[in-house]
C-alpha cells in the first residue's frame, strides 16, 4: 500500500479496502512509524458505552516519529518557519536537527520542575516557535498538554486549569498580535488568583521583553529553566492509548469540554490526512494559519506535518496586518505551495479588495485549503479565481476537535470539486445521514443528521474526567453511531455538503462557541435577568452571536449598558465570544413548560420573520412582535 493516494481510481480501491477491512487498512498505515513495541491487537471497541482502542498493547512515543525518525535522512531539512508579527522582523527557521534539541531541553526542564508521565500541563502562549517547542516537550516526557487559546479570558483558563487539574503553566510576557501587545502572563496571574490550586509553577517565555511581575518561587523564566538542560535525551515510552492531549471545545452547556487524544491512533491518522488530503510532497512549504489553541494547529501544524517529514510554517500575525496584502506577500517570500485558512480570513481579505492580492505573483502555490467552517460559494470563487488563478485545486475540510484530523474532503487534484462541498470521507471513514429517529437515509440528493458508524483511529477517546458527558453527547442520540451535531446534504454524485451545526453551538470565525456559555456570562452582568444567544449570518465570520437581554429595570443608557455586556462576556471568556448584536427585550418566546423558542429568535435575528411558524401555543405569544419591532433597530 502507497503512502500516498496518486489518483481518483486509487482512491476508490483505497477506500474500498477502508470500509472492507478496516484493520488490516489502519495496520498497514501504522507499520510505517516507529514503535518501541508492537501492537498485540488493532482494534477493540464498542459505541455503547463508548469504548474504543487502536493498537491495543503498542508502546511508543510520538515525538520519536515527529523528530528523531527524521533525524538520519532530514537532519538539516527545515521543520518549522516562523513568520513573526512584526514585518520587519526576519523570519526564523528551525531544522529537524535543531528542533530534536530544543524539544529534548526544554523537556528535561520540565522534568527539573517535577513535570512526570501523566502529569497535566496548560500551555497558554502566542504563536511562537517556542509554543511547538512547549508541545512537543509535554508529549515527550509523556505529560498531557493542554493548549488553551491565548486569546480567553482568565475565567475561561482558570476552568480550563481547574478542570484538567494541571501541574504547570507555560505562558509569555506579552503576544505580539497587529498593532497590540496582549498582555498574556497577566491573563494567567488573574486566571490563577481564582483558586487553580493545583498550579505549582508558571514557565514564562519572554517574547517581547516589556515587564512583568514575576512570582518569586512560583515563577520562572524559559530562558533560565533550559540553562544547563541538555539538548538530547530519550523519550518516555507510553501505551498507545495513552493520553497525548486535552483540548477544550464549546458545548451546548457552560462547562467546556475536555475532548481527549491519545499517541496511537491519532499519530496514525494525522499523518495519513495530511499526506493525502494535500498530497503533500517533499520540499513543499506548508502554512496553515491557524492557531495551535485549536485542533487545526494541534493536527496541521504540529503533528501532521513532522510526522510526515514536512515544512510548517507559523504566523505570529494576523491577515490584514500591517495590510491585507500580508498573507500574499509572505507566500511570495517563502515560496510556500500549500496554503490552509479559514473562510473567515478569505472574507475578510475579499472585503478588503482585489488589489492587494491582484498584483502578487505567487507561482509557487499549488494546493489551496479552507478549514473551521463550511465555505460560501461566493468565498470560494473568489479563492479559486484571485487566489488560486484557477490552478489550485481547493481542499474544503470538514471535520472536528473531536475526530482529530480530517473527515470529509477532496484530496487535492484527485477528487472532482464542488464549490461548498466537503465532497467525500477520506478512507476509513465511513459517514452516514439519519433521520430523527436514528433510521439511516439510504441513496442520494437527500438531507439528515450526520453520523459516524464506524471507528477511526483519531476518534474522541473521551471528555476529561467525564466520561458519561462523552457518551451522552457524541454517542447516545443514536444506536451504534458518532453523531457529529451537524446536518448535511449528500447530492446526486454521493458528495457531502456540511449544512451546520444542529444543536445551540455557534460557528464564529470557524471556532465553536457554546450558546450556555454565552449565556452565563451575559447573565452574570449587573440587572441581567436573563438572556437567549443565537447564531445570525454574518458576512465575514460566517455566522455572528445575536444576544436578546431582559433587565431588572427600564435601561436609561443602552449603550453604556451594551458596553458592559460586552465587557463581561470578554472578561468571562474572551472576545471570541463577543455578541455582535445586543437587543433589550421584555421576555423571551418559551414554551408552557418554560423552554425557549430559540427558533423563533434564530428567524429574527436572521431577518426571517415572514413565517414563524404556530406561535399560538407560547406561553407568551405577545412578547413575538414586540421582539420583531425592536429588532428592526438594531
Amino acid at each position: 500500500m502507497t503512502a500516498k493516494i496518486s489518483s481518483f481510481e486509487d482512491y476508490q480501491r483505497e477506500y474500498a479496502h477502508s470500509v472492507t477491512d478496516p484493520e488490516g487498512f489502519w495496520a498497514e498505515q501504522a507499520k510505517r512509524f516507529q514503535w518501541q513495541k508492537p501492537w498485540r491487537r488493532v482494534l477493540k471497541w464498542n459505541f455503547r458505552t463508548p469504548d474504543v482502542k487502536w493498537f491495543v498493547g503498542g508502546r511508543l512515543n510520538i515525538t520519536e516519529n515527529c523528530l528523531d525518525r527524521h533525524l538520519e535522512s532530514r537532519g538539516n531539512q527545515t521543520a518549522l518557519i516562523w513568520e513573526p508579527n512584526d514585518p520587519g522582523r526576519r523570519a526564523r527557521k528551525i531544522t529537524y536537527k535543531q528542533l530534536y534539541g530544543l524539544v529534548c531541553q526544554f523537556a528535561n526542564a520540565l522534568k527539573a520542575q517535577g513535570v512526570k508521565k501523566g502529569d497535566r500541563v496548560c500551555i497558554y502562549m502566542p504563536m511562537t516557535p517556542e509554543l511547538a517547542i512547549a508541545t512537543l516537550a509535554c508529549a515527550r516526557i509523556g505529560a498531557v498538554h493542554s493548549v488553551v487559546f491565548a486569546g480567553f479570558s482568565a475565567v475561561s483558563l482558570a476552568d480550563r486549569i481547574k478542570d484538567a487539574q494541571a501541574k504547570v503553566v507555560i505562558t509569555s510576557d506579552y503576544n505580539a498580535r497587529g498593532p497590540k501587545n496582549i498582555p498574556v502572563k497577566k491573563v494567567v496571574d488573574e486566571a490563577l488568583a481564582l483558586g487553580c490550586d493545583s498550579i505549582e509553577h508558571v514557565i514564562v517565555h519572554q517574547n517581547t521583553g516589556d515587564a512583568i511581575k514575576m512570582e518569586p518561587g512560583r515563577d520562572i523564566w524559559w530562558h533560565d529553566a533550559v540553562k544547563g538542560r541538555r539538548k538530547s535525551g530519550k523519550a518516555t515510552v507510553v501505551n498507545s492509548e495513552d493520553m497525548l492531549f486535552i483540548l477544550y471545545t464549546s458545548g451546548s452547556t457552560g462547562k467546556p469540554k475536555g475532548v481527549v487524544h491519545t499517541h496511537g491512533g491519532y499519530m496514525v491518522y494525522t499523518e495519513y490526512s495530511f499526506r493525502n488530503v494535500f498530497q503533500y510532497e517533499d520540499g513543499d512549504i506548508y502554512w496553515c494559519t491557524a492557531d495551535i489553541g485549536w485542533i487545526t494547529g494541534h493536527s496541521y501544524i504540529v503533528y501532521g506535518p513532522l510526522l510526515a517529514g514536512a515544512t510548517s510554517m507559523m504566523f505570529e500575525g494576523v491577515p490584514t496586518y500591517p495590510n491585507a496584502g500580508r498573507f500574499w506577500d509572505i507566500i511570495q517570500r517563502h515560496k510556500v505551495n500549500i496554503f490552509y485558512t479559514a473562510p473567515t480570513a478569505i472574507r475578510a481579505l475579499m472585503a478588503a479588495g482585489d488589489a492587494w492580492v491582484k498584483n502578487r505573483r505567487m507561482p509557487s502555490l499549488r494546493v489551496l485549503g479552507t478549514v473551521g467552517e463550511p465555505i460560501n460559494e461566493e468565498a470560494w470563487h473568489w479563492y479559486n479565481e484571485r487566489v488560486g488563478k484557477k490552478h489550485c485545486p481547493i481542499v474544503d475540510t470538514w471535520w472536528q476537535t473531536e475526530t482529530g484530523g480530517i473527515m470529509i474532503s477532496p484530496l487535492a487534484g484527485i477528487t472532482p470539486l464542488k464549490p461548498c462541498y466537503a465532497t467525500l470521507p477520506l478512507p476509513g471513514i465511513q459517514p452516514c445521514l439519519v433521520d430523527a429517529n436514528g433510521h439511516e437515509i439510504n441513496g442520494n440528493d437527500v438531507e439528515g443528521m450526520l453520523c459516524i458508524k464506524y471507528p477511526w483511529p483519531a476518534i474522541i477517546r473521551t471528555t476529561y474526567g467525564d466520561h458519561e458527558r462523552c457518551r451522552q453527547t457524541y454517542f447516545a442520540t443514536f444506536k451504534n453511531k458518532y453523531f457529529t451535531g451537524d446536518g448535511a446534504r449528500r447530492d446526486a454524485d454521493g458528495m457531502y455538503r456540511i449544512i451546520g451545526r444542529v444543536d445551540d453551538v455557534i460557528n464564529v470565525s470557524g471556532h465553536r462557541i457554546g450558546t450556555a456559555e454565552v449565556e452565563d456570562a451575559i447573565n452574570k452582568t449587573p440587572h441581567v435577568v436573563e438572556s437567549a444567544v443565537v447564531g445570525f449570518p454574518h458576512e465575514i465570520k460566517g455566522q455572528g452571536i445575536y444576544a436578546y437581554v431582559i433587565t431588572s429595570a427600564p435601561i436609561s443608557d443602552a449603550a453604556a449598558f451594551k458596553q458592559t455586556v460586552l465587557d463581561t462576556v470578554v472578561r468571562e471568556i474572551g472576545p471570541i465570544a463577543k455578541p455582535d448584536k445586543i437587543q433589550l427585550v421584555p421576555g423571551l418566546p418559551k414554551t408552557r413548560s418554560g423552554k425557549i423558542m430559540r427558533r423563533i429568535l434564530r428567524k429574527i435575528a436572521e431577518g426571517d420573520t415572514g413565517n414563524l411558524g404556530d406561535i399560538s401555543t407560547l406561553l407568551n405569544p405577545e412578547v413575538v412582535d414586540i421582539i420583531k419591532t425592536g429588532a428592526k433597530s438594531i
